[in-house]
């Protein structure tokens, strides 16, 4: 059946299909993601009940909601602020590992 027969059919069955240009799909679990990269993804609408189908590359990551903060990063922030290693620490939890806006907010204390 060549496409245009497929859509004919699927048009007299009361199914409509619509491709969707996602550039990721992130689907949230308890403490984890899961993460498709370069999604091909489709909607198909049949009686009124929308239904997604999704085609990509699956990679997990963690939930954590500390993030890791190495020695490299404190020392980074410190220097750049001038504020003391402790000080960078809090400040680069406290912006969720952002380094610029540790030290953003650190210059203006």
């Amino acid at each position: 059946m060549n496409p245009r027969q497929m859509r004919q059919a699927m048009k007299r069955l009361g199914i409509q299909q619509e491709e969707i240009d996602a550039k990721e799909v992130i689907i949230r679990l308890e403490g984890k993601e899961i993460v498709i990269s370069n999604p091909s993804v489709s909607k198909v609408n049949m009686m009124g009940q929308d239904t997604y189908q999704i085609v990509g590359e699956e990679s997990e990551r963690s939930l954590d909601t500390k993030p890791e903060i190495s020695d490299e990063d404190i020392d980074t922030v410190a220097e750049q602020s001038g504020a003391s290693k402790e000080e960078a620490k809090q400040a680069i939890e406290e912006a969720n590992g952002d380094l610029a806006e540790a030290i953003m907010k650190l210059k203006k204390d």
